[in-house]
């Protein structure tokens, strides 16, 4: 997202994509290819002015939408790297190694222990092992991360 202010010589006019209406004003957004009124950008959720909290904006399944909707809706998780079930907003979840684990999911591939913050394990093509259960001479020797809170999207209506 640009944020155009315009210079001594007038540009010729250009056409919002928001309200389709000329832009006349001093200062212009330019995002997605295309020019908007500053009061035109908006969050399609939350309602933001895109240009107010920031530089950056997100488009995806044709709604344009500020950082922290984006997030929520479409954030970093979405299923259980285990079960591949979905993972509900408000569940906590595991991390490792950019994947994402239902609490009861992020266990030892050999014993089906639970690891637990702070357990030390081992994260080898993609199959979590406990300390014990190591198998192999190479290792990836990494500390659990703490627990955290990942909102995720879901089939109810997200605005």
């Amino acid at each position: 997202m640009v944020n155009s202010q315009t210079s001594g010589v007038p540009p010729a006019p250009r056409s919002c994509a928001g309200c389709g209406g000329k832009i006349a004003d001093r200062f212009l957004l330019f995002s997605m290819e295309r020019y908007w009124h500053t009061r035109c950008l908006k969050c399609s959720c939350c309602q933001a002015q895109l240009g107010d909290i920031g530089t950056t904006c997100y488009s995806k399944g044709g709604m344009i939408l500020c950082r922290s909707d984006y997030i929520r809706l479409f954030g970093h998780s979405g299923a259980c790297s285990a079960c591949g079930q979905s993972i509900p907003a408000n569940e906590m979840v595991m991390r490792a190694q950019g994947n994402v684990y239902h609490l009861k999911c992020f266990s030892c591939a050999t014993c089906r222990n639970r690891l637990m913050p702070g357990d030390r394990f081992h994260y080898i093509n993609g199959t979590i092992f406990c300390e014990h259960d190591r198998p192999g001479a190479v290792l990836l020797n990494s500390h659990l991360p703490p627990l955290q809170s990942n909102a995720v999207l879901t089939d109810q209506k997200v605005c």
